[in-house]
């Protein structure tokens, strides 16, 4: 018997639920790595936390990797092989091991080989991006891989610096591929010159190769290892997964973590294989290196948003540059622990029960966007505007994408949103129009959105689309919203819905916000002006309610009501057949960029929820307190009062 087979089993990432995340990205300044790691610090973490499994640093952005490799480039100097620690020390306690792995992202390859990095739009070589159209693929990055699995026998990788890495590509090569396969001879070297599109397109199409070459090639090479790009098939990469990647994961920035955890999450839900997202455990602005450790709340409420959607969680730790970790903050770790797994049971792997439909396109997104794919910022911007305006009004909101609505899966959907994507596909527009005839709702937002449906909607555009600022009235209070409005005169179907004044003064000229009309035997609704950019950068009230009262036009009897606080987040799942209502709490200094740490989040309450079920239950309680609850059942809906809820509540219902 092998010494290995005296181990106990590891569980693999799609049983995993909780990890921690360690990294340093180790430089030529590392000369003494393993100097003050040993087993026993490792083994404190398990005890404190009892995590699923650990990532801890192989080679970061600076590409110096930080275990004596014998294939990559290794770091100046080594006191012991601390790779070789956190291995033996996992392997006995039945912890899984991955390693966080930059990947297109390497300095010192492309220092070294310069011809493997890519040719930017001017000529130049990068000087820290490889080309994935290039050699480093084979002769470095599955090569190191490769040794990671035999050498060290790692579970897994994380790979870094991938898919938000990836830049487009003028090497001569790519170029003369390019025009191969296109058949166009003029090369777009910025966004507004022609086939500016269909140049990123093949760029893409060369990541998508370029990833599904190494996946492919370790998977022959060793079955059991498990591969995650990080950020591939999330928000930064909305399409149809069309690599065996293992599981699905992205580290979430320091600040605005709660909104970020929102929308990722979303975009994760629907994908099809198992997922996790990572929140750093301390906080700051970007460009300030003075970064402080995060609290028990606040990481506490960061991972709620996650378990809440159903997915895995995990924490980034850094690295001391020879290797070690700060303990300290493992005490963060802990407490976040048994918070985590107090939920597990109620939360991991759930499903969404459809409510709303919220529409990131791919089809349109790929058009507008500058980048390969991501990030954070920039197109999706609209539309984490608008997802956070609809849970601000406690409905329950799941991501979709084009792909994941055919097959008739668009009518599990009581309502779809489609949040100011300025084109659609046209075979998907029609869709959408199937759905509506046949007793869907639709909602459009944004000037350029709604006109594309202008004759189904019953309107006549006024002129072109302005960029102005204009005033929303909504239940005798107004607010300021700037962007775009299209001026309409609505038809004899179309019912007009608010007003958008000229100024901050109900009598002072006006058009109309919103339309509502029947089509089929469904109804679709049009917002003619932009509002989720606003939204997401300076949020209102009105805004707010005037969305959800137009919502509840549409949608009127959602499967949850929740009344109480617009500061709770609604998610409604089932897990192994059974209902679960999640309430978030999301209060708190979360998304001021001037408060890095906090421990105040004011516990919610009393909160009156509606839950409407077919049949009566046969009981309601509070978890994961396992704490029976009062309520009443009269015509298919359950009635009951939640005094308080702190960060996070569960109401299964049985």
């Amino acid at each position: 018997m092998s010494k290995e087979s005296k181990y106990p089993a590891r569980k693999r990432r799609a049983e995993s639920f909780l990890g921690i995340h360690f990294d340093f990205h180790a430089g030529m300044d590392c000369t003494e790595i393993g100097k003050t790691i040993t087993p026993a610090m490792i083994e404190r973490i398990i005890d404190l936390v009892g995590p699923d499994y650990l990532q801890c640093d192989c080679k970061g952005h600076p590409g110096i990797s930080s275990y004596p490799t014998k294939v990559g480039n290794p770091a100046p100097g080594f006191v012991q092989d601390s790779l070789r620690i956190w291995r033996d020390v996992t392997a006995k306690r039945g912890v899984a091991l991955f390693m966080h792995y930059s990947g297109v992202i390497d300095a010192e390859a492309v220092t070294r080989h310069p011809s493997w990095a890519r040719v930017n739009e001017k000529g130049k070589r990068d000087k820290t991006v490889t080309s994935v159209f290039g050699p480093y693929v084979d002769d470095l990055l599955i090569p190191q891989l490769k040794e990671l699995s035999d050498v060290y026998d790692v579970d897994g990788v994380w790979l870094d610096g991938e898919c938000w890495g990836t830049e487009p590509d003028y090497g001569k090569q790519v170029l003369a591929a390019f025009q191969k396969k296109t058949g166009i001879t003029t090369i777009p070297r910025k966004k507004d010159d022609p086939y500016f599109f269909e140049f990123l397109e093949f760029c893409r199409e060369g990541f998508r190769q370029y990833m599904r070459h190494y996946i492919d090639e370790m998977h022959r090479h060793n079955p059991n290892f498990q591969i995650a790009s990080n950020w591939s098939y999330t928000s930064f990469m909305p399409e149809p997964i069309t690599a065996d990647v293992d599981f699905l994961s992205g580290d979430y920035p320091m600040q605005d973590s709660v909104n970020c955890a929102r929308f990722e999450g979303r975009c994760l839900v629907n994908r099809g294989k198992p997922w996790d997202l990572m929140a750093w455990a301390f906080s700051s602005k970007w460009e300030d290196m003075a970064r402080s450790t995060k609290t028990v709340p606040q990481l506490q409420q960061e991972a709620a948003v996650v378990l809440a959607l159903g997915g895995g969680f995990q924490a980034y730790f850094q690295q001391k540059r020879d290797g070690a970790i700060f303990e300290w903050p493992m005490q963060l770790m802990a407490e976040v622990a048994k918070f985590c797994r107090a939920r597990q049971l109620f939360c991991h792997q759930a499903q969404p029960v459809p409510q709303i439909g919220l529409l990131y396109s791919s089809y349109a997104y790929y058009r507008k966007s500058k980048r390969l794919f991501g990030p954070w910022d920039g197109e999706a911007v609209p539309t984490t505007g608008v997802l956070n305006a609809l849970l601000d009004g406690q409905n329950s909101v799941e991501i979709v994408l084009e792909y994941q609505l055919a097959d008739g899966n668009l009518r599990n959907y009581p309502l779809i949103v489609i949040p100011e994507w300025e084109e659609l596909e046209p075979k998907f527009h029609h869709q959408l129009l199937d759905y509506v005839r046949d007793g869907g709702n639709l909602l459009l937002i944004g000037a350029k959105t709604s006109a594309l449906f202008a004759k189904e909607l019953d309107v006549t555009l006024q002129g072109e689309p302005e960029e102005v600022e204009r005033y929303l009235a909504h239940n005798d209070w107004m607010a300021a919203l700037t962007g775009q409005v299209q001026s309409v005169t609505p038809g004899t179907k179309a019912r007009p819905f608010c007003m958008l004044h000229n100024a901050n003064e109900p009598s002072s000229p006006g058009v109309v916000a919103a339309t509502i009309t029947p089509y089929g035997r469904g109804t679709i609704a049009g917002v003619f002006m932009d509002m989720g950019k606003r939204y997401r950068q300076s949020r209102t009230t009105v805004v707010r309610d005037f969305l959800n009262d137009l919502v509840r036009q549409l949608f009127p009897h959602p499967m949850v009501d929740v009344r109480g606080s617009h500061s709770v987040d609604v998610v409604v799942n089932r897990i192994n057949g059974t209902l679960a209502v999640n309430l978030i709490n999301t209060a708190g200094s979360h998304h001021d960029p001037s408060i890095y740490t906090y421990d105040d989040i004011p516990t919610l309450g009393p909160l009156e929820i509606t839950i409407r079920t077919e049949k009566a239950p046969k009981k309601v309680t509070q978890q994961p307190e396992d704490k029976a609850l009062p309520y009443t059942y009269k015509n298919g809906e359950i009635h009951l009062t939640l005094p308080e809820s702190a960060i996070h509540t569960i109401i299964v219902v049985e």
